[in-house]
């Protein structure tokens, strides 16, 4: 039986935290070989490997406004899934935590908020126990990891009084280790229905780090309106650092136009593809799970699989499972 195995190398090199600096991909000369659409909607987007398996990745429009995302909570459905939404399998808690708070980069009003605008918790503390650990055993991919975020920095939980963020979400929460152990399926089969994301984990980053749907315990966008820290993450009351999109220490660390990044919990990779002028592709790209058909570069090889992918607009990584959750 071959058996690979990832130990605490990830597949992609992390830089620092914050760093603003994004990398532009190279066009390749040669010419195009294989084509494939992007999503199941109907849109034009496509990918193109060419003669020396480059995978190039062409948009349907223009990058994403990020000082004027739209707020996402108005697209979270407990019916069905649609592009651009959320399939949630709960209706939220109405009495759930979460900013207290309106910050000033969201405008309610408009519907939009301001990424280049929005606090972040402040510090940087490191974690040298961070583990994670993928092995692909036959038709099985094993990864265990203690939930701490490998190779990036985290800010400091709980909220201090004096920090910004905390005049709009004081989240009380400390940081500690949690078993992620999962077992996921190599080839992953799509379903003809999609499935909702329920709340709690529902993907691993290949940091170690938790991904969980991008909504608050009352399902609003918790990325627009829950404070986290540099990286993208927080914890929740039973101390499991979490991302609600994929971290820009993950995408500002990517070079090229495909990098996995993390597992969705029905074995689908989630990816970070650029165009070659380094743009992440918009919800107009993906279709209502917010992803598509096209090759990407997985374990070592250029594969045509369907996959999740990355956006600065709301679901921002997963908005429903496609295939079925382990």
């Amino acid at each position: 039986m071959l058996k690979t195995t990832l130990l605490t190398s990830l597949a992609i090199v992390l830089v620092a935290c914050g760093d603003d600096a994004k990398s532009a991909d190279t066009v390749p000369t040669q010419t195009a070989v294989e084509s494939t659409v992007a999503t199941t909607v109907g849109v034009e987007a496509a990918a193109t490997t060419t003669l020396d398996g480059s995978i190039v990745n062409i948009w349907v429009g223009p990058a994403a406004d990020t000082a004027a995302l739209p707020i996402g909570t108005s697209l979270v459905s407990t019916t069905g899934a649609a592009v651009g939404g959320l399939f949630a399998c709960d209706a939220g808690n109405p009495n759930g935590g979460g900013a207290f708070a309106v910050g000033p980069w969201i405008d309610e009003a408009a519907g939009t908020w301001d990424l280049t605008s929005k606090v972040s918790v402040s510090g940087e503390v490191s974690w040298p126990t961070a583990d994670y650990s993928e092995t692909l055993e036959g038709a099985s991919r094993i990864i265990t990891s203690n939930g701490l975020p490998l190779d990036t920095i985290t800010g400091v939980f709980p909220v201090a009084t004096d920090d910004e963020a905390y005049s709009y979400d004081r989240n009380p929460n400390s940081i500690g280790e949690s078993t992620i152990a999962i077992t996921l399926p190599v080839a992953p089969e799509t379903e003809d229905t999609p499935s909702c994301l329920p709340k709690g984990s529902i993907a691993v980053f290949k940091n170690g780090v938790a991904g969980f749907a991008s909504v608050d315990e009352l399902n609003r966008d918790a990325v627009a309106y829950e404070t986290q820290d540099v990286c993208d993450g927080h914890p929740e009351r039973s101390s499991t650092y979490h991302y609600h999109n994929i971290p820009v220490c993950l995408v500002d660390a990517t070079v090229g136009s495909s990098t996995v990044v993390g597992f969705a919990y029905d074995g689908f990779p989630i990816v970070v593809e650029r165009d070659a002028a380094g743009n992440l592709p918009t919800n107009a790209d993906l279709d209502e799970c917010h992803g598509r058909m096209s090759p990407i570069n997985l374990d070592g090889a250029v594969v045509e699989i369907y996959h999740y992918s990355a956006t600065y607009e709301f679901p921002y990584f997963i908005g429903c499972f496609r295939g079925t959750k382990v």
